[in-house]
């Protein structure tokens, strides 16, 4: 059974993440599990998400869902508009919420970040300028 489409193609949100993360060498987009996901051979970031909270489901419609390392990602956990999404929380994934006030600015380095640790050396060199 195909997961619901959780998602609004209109969202200006997505669009602007959509153009971050599609500026990267060879990214591309597909819908998992009912979000938008970018990526490579591996996925490097997510459109919304969800977490468990108190045994009941919180989700997280507009946020990006990132891979970064471990400094970054605990640094970002002490804010409260960062989350651990369920099932890739584990994995050390993060969510970060966005709204109409996003520093777009940031979210693209979040992006290159979680881009560089899942798209292999070659797209890394390419990115680098190599």
């Amino acid at each position: 059974m195909a997961h619901p489409r959780m998602f609004d193609d209109d969202d200006p949100l997505l669009h602007r993440l959509r153009g971050l993360a599609l500026a990267l060498p060879d990214a591309r987009e597909k819908v998992s599990h009912g979000r938008p996901a970018f990526f490579t051979t591996k996925v490097f970031a997510y459109y919304g998400g969800s977490r468990r909270v108190d045994g009941r489901w919180e989700a997280h419609y507009r946020s990006v869902v990132l891979l970064l390392d471990l400094l970054d990602r605990e640094a970002l956990l002490g804010e409260a508009r960062c989350w651990v999404p369920a099932y890739l929380g584990p994995g050390g994934w993060i969510g970060v919420d966005v709204d109409e006030t996003t520093d777009w600015t940031e979210v693209g380095e979040l992006l290159e970040s979680s881009y560089r640790r899942t798209a292999g050396p070659r797209r890394v060199a390419v990115l680098d300028g190599g």
